[in-house]
């Protein structure tokens, strides 16, 4: 095992007492970059541009920005050294989500429109978690703009590959962000979750990701795609990691008004206590896919592979055996609609943030010279945006035009309300059931294969009907790795609970992660890293 291969709490712990210096967990993350990640994302006219070589690599990123990072080091090396306080991350390595702006980088949402763009400002997330002491290695490829569910459709070539089978996609849109944490490239990462972003992801890739309760991040500084939808959260390769960096982060920002003024728990202190007595919720609802079918409109039903299931059903014994009382067949019947609705909303808020896009105060213009304004907003963006913008402005402008707001984005919005009561009934402390958690699989697959779907939008976004869920309600949600299926790809579950819940759902996931520490899984590495002593 390499330095990089420890976790950001061990990692921490050992920087603090001057067993290593936060110098020497730099080199070594940058020496595993070099070993495995091949080469950055770049605007590349087309995808056969790709050499076979690629086809062996990670690529989670767009920008490494080494000595940045080896000034920050260096710095905590000497704050130690004078025996001032360096903070909770100390010295610990991360990589950002190139969806945030971090000052004097290039930020690019992973688009050609944003490609020539670098931050005057630093977002509240990457600002608190560097002043906790981390050190950012650099930003990591996305879904262009997040609009994606395999991280193929980003404008930056050679997209992410998942470090357990490069075949494969790592998930999306926080593909960069979980392969580089899967990949041992860095301990924490810090994506963003709209419909599952981080979560499908990480049970892609084996890692843990949690989406908070919205608001609990703030947003300040994350370039927009549904803003009611948003949530930063952490990338970790343990719970205890992923609570450590949410500690960092969260809490109020006068410069985020959708910031909750919450006091942030301290989750690291709490998080192996007792589950004794607290009850989690199993779904049927959540043991099949459910989807319309495009001639009739009748929806259909599909249900999960057994190893899914399974998965989720051993969990629950063995949380049964750590003193919780599960409870079977809660319904969450709204469920099923969580992808139409999100089809609908997130358009027309994409739609909305995209507008600022338009060639004339940042990013891409076209070099082909215009007279007229509008044409030169129609040209810089038609050359500018991937094909997922395009067909989300487009989506979005349809169903929020005044003749169908009515038939699509008001109805959506009251399924969403349809799905947020679901929730508050199963939580509901005086109600039936009176559930701490629901304990669901995270994805309905694992990881497919590079290509596989890649352009059908609707089969790619019921990838994420399992997570949509909570971002319509704005719950907490932390996707956890629980083993692997017969091709020895990574499978998940995760715990979904109630507003602000998010140091129950450490502890259950942490119980979890007690009971199967020495199951054989959990000493299986990605294949990247089979030659990585």
């Amino acid at each position: 095992m390499q330095i990089c291969d420890k976790s950001a709490t061990e990692l921490a712990d050992l920087i603090r007492k001057k067993e290593v210096s936060a110098v020497e967990v730099l080199d070594s993350c940058l020496q595993r970059i070099e070993a495995v990640d091949g080469r950055p994302g770049a605007i590349r006219e087309t995808a056969d541009q790709l050499l076979d070589a690629d086809k062996e690599k990670v690529h989670a990123f767009i920008t490494l920005t080494a000595e940045r990072a080896r000034q920050q080091a260096a710095k905590i090396d000497k704050k130690i050294q004078q025996g001032e306080e360096v903070g909770s991350l100390a010295g610990v390595p991360f990589t950002v989500k190139d969806i945030f702006c971090v000052k004097g980088t290039p930020s690019t949402a992973a688009s050609k429109i944003l490609a020539n763009f670098v931050a005057p400002y630093t977002a509240t997330a990457v600002e608190r978690l560097e002043a906790a002491g981390g050190v950012m290695l650099g930003k990591v490829n996305l879904d262009e703009f997040t609009y994606g569910s395999s991280n193929e459709s980003t404008a930056f070539q050679p997209a992410p590959r998942n470090p357990w089978d490069t075949t494969r996609v790592p998930g999306g849109s926080s593909g960069g962000s979980v392969s580089s944490v899967a990949a041992g490239e860095a301990p924490l990462s810090l994506g963003t979750d709209t419909a599952g972003s981080i979560r499908q992801p990480a049970g892609f890739t084996g890692v843990v990701g949690v989406k908070p309760t919205y608001g609990r991040v703030s947003r300040y500084g994350l370039i927009a795609f549904g803003s009611s939808l948003d949530c930063p959260g952490p990338v970790a390769r343990n719970t205890r990691d992923a609570a450590l960096m949410l500690e960092a982060m969260a809490g109020a920002d006068h410069r985020d008004s959708t910031a909750t003024t919450r006091p942030v728990p301290k989750y690291t202190e709490t998080i192996e206590d007792s589950i004794k007595g607290k009850r989690i919720g199993l779904s049927p609802d959540y043991f099949m896919v459910t989807y319309p079918d495009p001639e009739t409109g009748e929806y259909l039903q599909n249900p999960i592979p057994d190893v899914m299931k399974r998965a989720v059903m051993q969990a629950a014994e063995l949380l049964a055996k750590a003193g919780a009382e599960i409870v079977e067949d809660v319904p969450m019947p709204n469920t099923r609609y969580g992808i139409p609705a999100y089809f609908v909303i997130s358009r027309v808020e994409a739609a909305s943030n995209l507008h600022r896009f338009d060639g004339v105060k940042y990013g891409y213009r076209t070099d082909h010279h215009e007279d007229d304004l509008q044409k030169l907003y129609r040209r810089s963006r038609g050359e500018g945006f991937g094909l997922q913008p395009k067909l989300r402005i487009l989506m979005g402008m349809y169903v929020s035009a005044a003749q169908y707001s009515e038939q699509y984005y008001k109805r959506a919005q009251q399924v969403r309300a349809m799905i947020r009561n679901d929730f508050d009934v199963v939580f509901d402390m005086q109600g039936k059931y009176k559930l701490d958690s629901l304990l669901t699989p995270t994805t309905p697959t694992s990881a497919f294969p590079m290509g596989d779907i890649y352009g059908d939008s609707v089969m790619m976004q019921y990838s994420d009907q399992f997570n949509v869920p909570a971002n319509h309600a704005g719950i907490p949600g932390i996707a956890i790795p629980a083993g692997f299926d017969e091709k020895r790809l990574p499978i998940s579950i995760q715990f979904l609970g109630q507003d602000f819940s998010e140091a129950s759902l450490f502890q259950f996931a942490r119980q979890y992660e007690i009971a199967t520490e020495n199951e054989a899984w959990r000493a299986e590495r990605p294949l990247v890293l089979k030659e990585q002593v």
